[in-house]
């Protein structure tokens, strides 16, 4: 288990402030111990791969965790090649709610944005 800042990952995942207390902010919520926020990247979506955010309280073989500010982030070993260098970021606009995941590593994504290649 590796424990960095959220400046440099192991796996270059980054999670940014805001969106380390929305995560913070929902795992209160939950009251459960042990779930931390994992990223996963599956085949499907329009663009032929898509991004799965969850709280889970398993631990997989290969596993990269990383702590943002107290909040454990998950990554499988593979989807961690995919997510090298993506940001999770936490938007709260007035045309807007949600994460949002800024990839370098896509290609191409849909207009939902749930997608990429």
């Amino acid at each position: 288990m590796s424990v960095e800042s959220s400046e440099t990952t192991a796996q270059g995942l980054i999670l940014s402030d805001a969106a380390a207390a929305k995560v913070k902010s929902l795992l209160e919520q939950q009251g459960e111990e042990g779930l931390q926020l994992r990223v996963a990247v599956q085949p499907g979506g329009c663009s032929g791969l898509r991004y799965q955010l969850f709280f889970d309280d398993r631990s997989m073989d290969g596993d990269i965790v990383t702590d943002f500010n107290g909040v454990g982030v998950v990554t499988d070993r593979m989807s961690a090649p995919y997510l090298m260098g993506a940001t999770i970021d936490f938007v709260d606009t007035i045309e807007k709610q949600g994460f949002t995941i800024d990839n370098p590593n896509a290609t191409g994504s849909c207009a939902c944005g749930d997608s990429f290649n």
